[in-house]
């Protein structure tokens, strides 16, 4: 007889808010949780049925912990390969998969399978060392990301003229041409084990100039119909062509002349869908858990307007974290807080989300900005 979810043990790697917010919706399931990560102060520490304090990118411990679980998932990308195929040798079930992550972990493999496979996206070169950025032939000015580790803004840099390349990354990078975009756009996917697939509504964000990190996130979007198919079919199309189980994030970009082109994937639940927790039907975490149990994939319609802000740590304040401003923004209709359970702020951390509920947009947006201004996460 085949085991019912609630049977099973779910192991995580990684431990922070993304883990935080999937155990929460994991409990709704009757699931044991077990949790890799770092950080002895990790969100997830005091959620999780286990915690266990050890690397996630040591082939031994990522091992060791995955031995212990029935499905394995991530909430970052950055975890040991390795461990992860000899586990799925071995009979564990890992998802996403762990080809999958290991090609997402590379952005220049990434370009390299959306160019193979006719997925929309930046014209990119890839070099190995500085010296090689001098002789790329891309006309200034164009971004140059890390091929690796790079995350939330980190390991991006614009490179304007000669001189820039003086201080660009010696390491494996990839140049991509600077589009003149309107917006930028994510629509997330998800694919069970039977090829089920349904995606949530294209959202729409704005960037933080100066930290680079998503400020606002609004959904669902204003664009016209016929884009957003388009923006949910290459969604679909990504994830069929990886044989993806899971869920996956899709960003993109809107240009001035209206094409969309991919500019980077994330095969976990994503910052991009924070706000279906109460805006949508089904969460982004509840569906990632359907799809690698290989449950019914949920209803992904929004309910309402939502607008999604990011809690980010002041400028010039590190130490243990205060909220100022929280009662003013709770007396507030329809809005929903997100504390991520992180003891220590410092300047432009994810400390936790907020998100509004309005029948209105225009209102939604105003609650928004009034909260931006309002909240702050101070030390």
């Amino acid at each position: 007889m085949a085991k019912q979810i609630s049977d099973l043990k779910l192991g995580i790697l990684g431990g922070g808010q993304l883990g935080r917010m999937l155990i929460q919706e994991a409990i709704n399931y009757n699931l044991t949780t077990l949790v890799l990560d770092p950080d002895t102060d990790a969100p997830c520490k005091h959620l999780a049925n286990y915690f266990e304090c050890g690397s996630i990118t040591d082939f031994d411990t990522v091992y060791n912990f995955g031995k212990k679980a029935d499905i394995i998932t991530i909430e970052i990308e950055k975890v040991n390969i390795e461990a992860l195929e000899q586990l799925e040798k071995e009979g564990k079930q890992v998802f996403p998969q762990s080809r999958v992550i290991r090609l997402i972990q590379d952005k220049g493999v990434q370009k390299q399978f959306f160019k193979e496979n006719n997925i929309p996206t930046a014209p990119f070169k890839l070099v190995n060392t500085r010296e090689d950025i001098f002789n790329c032939g891309f006309a200034f000015p164009y971004i140059l990301k890390q091929r690796k580790d790079g995350y939330d803004g980190k390991g991006v840099m614009k490179i304007s003229d000669v001189a820039d390349i003086d201080h660009a990354f010696d390491a494996p990078c990839l140049i991509e041409e600077l589009i003149d975009f309107e917006k930028e756009v994510a629509v997330i996917v998800t694919r069970n084990s039977k090829g089920e697939m349904k995606t949530f509504p294209m959202v729409e964000m704005e960037f933080n100039a100066e930290a680079n990190l998503v400020e606002f996130l609004i959904s669902p979007s204003t664009y016209p119909a016929s884009l957003q198919q388009r923006a949910e079919k290459i969604a679909m199309d990504i994830a069929a062509s990886l044989n993806i189980t899971g869920i996956l994030a899709v960003e993109m970009f809107v240009t001035k002349n209206g094409e969309l082109l991919v500019n980077e994937l994330a095969p976990r639940p994503h910052n991009s869908g924070h706000h279906s927790i109460e805006g949508n039907y089904v969460s982004q975490f509840a569906q990632h858990l359907r799809a690698i149990f290989n449950l019914p994939l949920g209803d992904t319609r929004a309910i309402n307007n939502a607008v999604m802000i990011n809690l980010l740590g002041e400028k010039n304040h590190d130490g243990v974290a205060k909220y100022q401003g929280l009662e003013k923004i709770m007396a507030i209709d329809g809005v929903y807080i997100h504390l991520y359970g992180k003891k220590y702020t410092k300047p432009f951390r994810k400390m936790g989300h907020v998100t509004v509920v309005d029948q209105n947009r225009d209102g939604a947006i105003e609650k928004a900005n009034y909260i931006k201004n309002t909240l702050k996460v101070i030390s």
